[in-house]
């Protein structure tokens, strides 16, 4: 028998209708009855939270975090499986795979109908997850959604609304699932894991600021004067804004704050093209490009850097550790 742990923490694979809308207040081991269990898998339930994955903080992030280290910490457990809302699913996954130096997977999966629907998706994608937990090993920590195996990094939840709702707008699928077995066509390019983080009392803040047609650097400046530690430029084009933010970002780097730079362009990377306020510029201004990393992803990777110490060069060398692309060479094997 392989041994999974499910750990339940909400989402809409665990809501029912309360008055107009619906809310995750089922505990696990109701999510688990909905769902057929693949021969030869025990299954024990964690019931971490209960909440709408909208109403995640940093704070329960890192709690899964230390939760899922902790799960593996028992040599007798041989995968795990995360029931988590769509909304953020894509950043907790992404936090759990910067941190995951075990060849055993982390299955992320949800549903986009609620627990009581006649023809909901939570039990069919709840089983791919187990099978995919207690058959692969050394893929890291994956998403298992509408029948396809994606890996953390930069997977995306792309629709709002359909059963294949999680992609990677510039990859393809690690595999699928069918004939009832899991079928992994490549393996994912991951740099080192990092080191697991203490639990901080409290969070450091990381915020995200897009810039658009006639923006200025107003919010970005509004993020600073809060507090944030980090920020997140979601730049348009393949990653360009205008002289107002570049100065802004000077700034916040001369201030030792970590500043990404992503797009809000749903594929391709961030290139340094153009000046005038473009990733040129923004770069030599102390930006960090994020390569093919989405804004929440990007975030993820900034709150790790933040947490990995509190010098500034070693807090730089971490976040471009972790936005690496594989082309930089910096990836270990999966």
């Amino acid at each position: 028998m392989r041994r999974i742990v499910v750990i339940s923490t909400g989402g809409t694979i665990a809501s029912r209708r309360q008055g107009p809308g619906f809310v995750a207040n089922a505990q696990g081991h109701e999510v688990m009855a909905t769902a057929p269990v693949p021969d030869g898998v025990s299954v024990e339930v964690v019931d971490l939270f209960r909440v709408n994955s909208p109403r995640l903080t940093t704070a329960h992030q890192l709690t899964l975090l230390h939760t899922v280290h902790e799960v593996l910490s028992d040599p007798g457990v041989d995968g795990i499986v995360v029931t988590h809302g769509t909304d953020t699913l894509e950043e907790s996954a992404f936090l759990v795979d910067l941190h995951h130096d075990d060849a055993r997977p982390v299955v992320f999966t949800g549903a986009q109908l609620p627990l009581e629907a006649a023809d909901g998706d939570g039990p069919g994608n709840l089983h791919d997850a187990l099978l995919t937990a207690a058959t692969v090993r050394g893929l890291g920590v994956l998403v298992v959604f509408a029948g396809k195996v994606h890996s953390a990094r930069g997977t995306v939840k792309t629709e709002t609304l359909v059963a294949d709702a999680f992609a990677d707008p510039s990859g393809a699928p690690l595999g699928a699932m069918g004939f009832g077995r899991v079928a992994v066509e490549r393996r994912p390019a991951r740099p080192a894991a990092l080191g697991l983080p203490a639990m901080p009392g409290i969070p450091p803040r990381v915020d995200m600021v897009m810039h658009h047609a006639g923006a200025d650097a107003l919010l970005f400046d509004a993020a600073l004067d809060a507090g944030a530690q980090g920020i997140v430029l979601v730049a348009t084009g393949a990653g360009n804004a205008t002289p107002e933010f570049v100065e802004a970002v000077a700034s916040a780097a001369s201030r030792g704050v970590l500043v990404a730079l992503t797009t809000r362009v749903a594929s391709g990377p961030v290139t340094e093209i153009y000046t005038q306020g473009g990733a040129v510029d923004l770069v030599a201004a102390g930006a960090v490009p994020t390569g093919t990393l989405r804004a929440g992803q990007a975030r993820i990777a900034v709150l790790s850097a933040l947490l990995a110490g509190t010098d500034g060069a070693e807090r730089d060398r971490v976040l471009r550790h972790a936005l690496a692309e594989p082309r930089t060479g910096v990836f270990a094997p999966a």
